[in-house]
């Protein structure tokens, strides 16, 4: 078998891996029912620049790590973009250090690149947040 043949047998092989993990994700379970509108809360708090109402829902430490200054920053770069429109796509939960781990895939009305946004929960607190 030519080296040209090989490769491209792989390339069919990792294609259907990819096309396998998208459609697994396609199908993720919808997370507990509590978490979401956590997310939709704290998205909402970004979007009118709210941040008494970003951190009343989190955990002590949530609440210092998350200053006021650090807020505005992130409200300031996806406000705009959450004003004119996203939907929210679920990817699923990992377990970690004994806490709840929520995937979210934001896709924006405006085209533009998609934000991951991830959600630790301990109990009915938040324990972090991040959107990259």
């Amino acid at each position: 078998m030519t080296k040209a043949k090989q490769l491209a047998n792989m390339a069919m092989g990792l294609a259907c891996v990819c096309l396998v993990w998208s459609a697994s994700v396609g199908m993720a379970a919808n997370p507990d029912e509590s978490a979401r509108p956590v997310l939709d809360k704290l998205l909402k708090a970004v979007e009118a620049n709210d941040y008494k109402s970003f951190v009343s829902d989190g955990a002590d430490a949530f609440k210092t790590g998350i200053t006021k200054e650090i807020f505005e920053g992130v409200s300031k770069q996806m406000a705009p973009r959450i004003k004119k429109g996203y939907t929210v796509f679920y990817l699923g939960e990992l377990k970690q250090q004994g806490m709840s781990v929520y995937l979210w895939k934001l896709v924006y009305k405006d085209g533009e690149n998609d934000t991951l946004a991830k959600l630790v929960l301990t109990g009915d607190k938040v324990a972090g947040v991040l959107f990259q």
